[in-house]
């Protein structure tokens, strides 16, 4: 099985229970997640695990925080889920690819694959996320998270 196969291109989260409003922060979201973990794991798809939320890493003298920590028994590799309440941007897949070389150093077990990332967002633009991934060391995905299903008039 290959990650590809594993992670969706969209997350239906409308059973997070999260009222409609115009925006939310990462640490609702995140709490959210957390409240509802088990219908969490099972939109992620088979083979998740929970393991740590708000995973701290030091680099320097400066702490980072690495929202959401899964191990895939499957796949046999940690996933650092990173949420963003707004848009992709290029960014976010520079800091995650530091999330995933650090974890791949320091936490990676003997017989693990290196780890994956996923940035979990309101919304991307294809193009970017292409070019934003195309020199990165490690694999990561960028998904969309749906929280209210679109109406048909919204489609």
């Amino acid at each position: 099985m290959k990650p590809e196969d594993v992670f969706r291109n969209t997350y239906l989260l409308e059973f997070l229970g999260l009222e409609e409003k115009s925006s939310y922060s990462e640490s609702d979201l995140e709490e959210s997640i957390i409240t509802n973990l088990q219908n969490f794991l099972i939109e992620s798809g088979k083979g998740f695990c929970f393991e740590a939320r708000q995973k701290g890493i030091t680099l320097g003298n400066i702490n980072y925080r690495i929202d959401l920590v899964f191990y895939h028994r499957i796949l046999k590799c940690h996933i650092l889920l990173d949420l963003k309440i707004g848009e992709f941007d290029h960014g976010d897949a520079g800091q995650m690819n530091v999330y995933l070389n650090y974890h791949k150093e320091k936490e990676k077990e003997r017989g693990d694959n290196p780890p994956i990332g996923i940035i979990l967002c309101a919304g991307k633009i294809d193009s970017l996320v292409k070019y934003a991934r195309m020199v990165l060391s490690q694999q990561v995905f960028v998904s969309k998270y749906l929280i209210n299903l679109p109406t048909k008039k919204q489609l």
